[in-house]
């Protein structure tokens, strides 16, 4: 492992294999957590249900980008939505299929990569994203400008990664993830590598700033920002997310956007 440029082909190429391999391990370690038709933005555990940070979803069309086994997309299925979900993990929506066909309802999803979605101009109210594509593309700014594309006037898109302080941070959930050790402002990508030397995983890093930056620049709109606390009794980990950490340190920042309308 290590940081260092990688280009966006090599990133999508990485990350398409990595989830096809991990999307097993994934939903057997997480999939109680986040519920078969359940909409959880976080490890800090918050819920769609509560916080309504999409609004009102009835009779709307949505669009989940980085969907994984669909759980957030099913909620809204279930609020009266019209969604259809995207993932670059053909693994992951073969979970998706799975966890259907268990509950006799069928999300529609697509396997796609978020910077080019196939989708026509103008075809969505909301859209939406738990800590899925943005934080494993190469270039989030083309991401979002096809939200905004895909986007109605006045549409709304709201998304998740991880909080970009964390960056500054070892990711260990013990007291070792407490001190700062590497500069936040150091925007190298964390990259895994294979025993091929070729990157097998790639995750990028955004300041608060460039994720501003970039929602200016794709033509949405910035109108709320998110830091979930960590909640009382809420005693699980989730990789370098921890009661002790969350405690001290945001982990997650929920970004929230409209397409002006005009």
């Amino acid at each position: 492992m290590g940081r260092r440029p990688v280009s966006r082909s090599q990133t999508s190429r990485a990350n398409r294999g990595w989830w096809d391999g991990a999307a097993d391990d994934y939903q057997a370690e997480h999939g109680e957590f986040l519920r078969d038709d359940g909409f959880v933005w976080c490890p800090e555990g918050l819920d769609e249900a509560e916080a309504r940070l999409l609004g009102d979803v009835a009779g709307r069309r949505v669009l989940e980008i980085g969907c994984g086994a669909g759980q957030c997309g099913r909620w809204l299925l279930g609020q009266g939505a019209t969604v259809a979900a995207v993932d670059l993990s053909y693994r992951q929506l073969q979970h998706s299929r799975r966890i259907d066909m268990a509950a006799g309802v069928w999300l529609p999803v697509v396997q796609a990569d978020a910077e080019t979605l196939p989708f026509g101009d103008e075809s969505f109210d909301l859209a939406c994203s738990a800590y899925g594509a943005l934080p494993f593309v190469a270039d989030a700014g083309a991401v979002l400008a096809e939200v905004r594309r895909v986007l109605r006037p006045g549409g709304r898109f709201v998304f998740s990664v991880s909080h970009p302080v964390r960056w500054a941070f070892p990711d260990d959930p013990g007291p070792r993830g407490l001190t700062a050790d590497r500069p936040y402002f150091d925007r190298s990508p964390y990259v895994e590598f294979g025993e091929d030397g070729e990157a097998s995983y790639v995750e990028h890093h955004r300041t608060m700033g460039d994720w501003v930056g970039l929602i200016a620049a794709s033509g949405l709109v910035l109108t709320g920002l998110t830091e979930p606390e960590w909640p009382p009794g809420h005693d699980r980990a989730w990789g370098g997310w921890s009661p002790l950490r969350g405690r001290l340190l945001p982990g997650t920042a929920i970004f929230r956007c409209v397409r002006a309308a005009s």
